[in-house]
């Protein structure tokens, strides 16, 4: 019933001196904003800029908004402070306000790698691996030294059952910069998916070591705490991580399992909920959720929650194999083949083959 976390990671171009701030990569050789804005009031710009860097280092993202849209106001070809305002809409889930701040960023200076990095990032999480692929490309093209790209070209690859390649390019950003902890972490779920826990466990705790504050991090390390027995500390990671980030819909989502799996249904079901709040296109929330009302003996709100995640995602096969069993229940004596309401082409992952395998035993067969 669990999942586990690709991690958000996106570029932000930091002072006018073009220092950087997390989740950023170095910035070399280059100039300072002020040889950058030819008119308008240059200090006055810089000024906005500059405290809306100071504002995002205090997590006051709303304020910080308010000061790039202010230097933009002034000078509306600073493509850096595009590229941070787009940002801000990434973190504010407003992906089209975003891409649309990426774009102008772009059309001001095509050699903003940093730019063509958070844009893929957001095709990514639009489901449009292509155009995210491409821009990872572009932005490693233009700086070959761009760490944080190649940690989410990545990421790409792992999604894409590309593990070989996947490593390769964890370590390319970890060997530019060795304090990456979005690197760590990523290739610490490219271990956990392998089956290698111990180096899985290692990284993860590199990430958190470099940055206390790297959310997904906790919350994958504590889903590993949880499948080796230690649920306090899977559940002391889920809360710090949502500690860190109260809308990590994710990790509403495995404390809600872990509750689950300890006899806690109520707690369950309101991370259960709470993911759902924060991402109403969860399916596997929705599937888990379904699961939950069954056993409370909901059929009508188990049933409609098994076809909300299958419409959400139609290779669901966990939520196939619940509908399946909710439909044909009174029938124990047909075979599995005939019972099961399978997703169309959907080559179950070992998770899914590993908790489809508990289902049948749960339901006698």
């Amino acid at each position: 019933m669990k999942s586990f976390a690709l991690l958000t990671t996106v570029s932000l171009i930091s002072l006018s001196t073009l220092a950087t701030v997390r989740p950023v990569m170095a910035l070399e050789s280059r100039q300072p904003a002020e040889t950058r804005i030819a008119q308008g009031n240059n200090q006055d710009a810089i000024g906005h800029y500059n405290r809306g860097v100071g504002y995002i280092q205090q997590e006051k993202y709303d304020l910080a908004l308010a000061e790039f849209t202010k230097a933009l106001n002034i000078n509306p070809r600073y493509a850096e402070a595009y590229l941070n305002r787009g940002f801000l809409y990434e973190q504010q889930e407003k992906p089209d306000l975003a891409l649309s701040d990426y774009n102008q960023a772009l059309n001001i200076n095509p050699r903003l790698a940093e730019a063509y990095n958070n844009r893929g990032f957001l095709y990514a999480e639009q489901g449009k691996p292509d155009l995210a692929l491409s821009d990872y490309n572009q932005a490693i093209n233009i700086n070959p030294r761009l760490a944080l790209a190649y940690s989410n070209r990545g990421l790409l690859y792992a999604g894409q059952g590309k593990p070989d390649l996947a490593l390769a390019e964890f370590n390319k950003a970890l060997n530019i910069n060795p304090r990456l902890a979005e690197a760590y972490n990523g290739r610490g779920l490219l271990y956990y998916d392998q089956g290698k826990p111990d180096r899985a466990l290692s990284d993860y705790n590199q990430a958190i070591n470099i940055n206390p504050r790297e959310a997904e991090a906790y919350s994958n390390r504590g889903l590993l705490y949880g499948e080796q027995g230690k649920p306090d500390r899977a559940l002391s990671d889920y809360n710090q991580a949502l500690n860190i980030n109260p809308r990590y819909a994710l990790a509403y989502y495995n404390r809600g399992s872990l509750y689950y799996e300890q006899g806690k249904p109520d707690l369950a079901l309101s991370d259960f909920n709470q993911a759902l709040n924060i991402n109403p296109r969860y399916a596997l929330a929705y599937n888990n959720r379904g699961f939950l009302y069954y056993e409370q003996g909901k059929s009508d709100l188990a049933l409609s929650d098994y076809n909300q995640a299958i419409n959400i995602n139609p290779r669901e096969a966990q939520a196939y194999a619940n509908r399946g069993f909710f439909i044909t229940l009174d029938k124990k004596g047909k075979k599995r083949s005939e019972i099961s309401d399978k997703p169309p082409n959907c080559p179950a992952s070992k998770e899914t083959r590993r908790y489809m395998k508990r289902l049948w035993k749960s339901y006698g067969y």
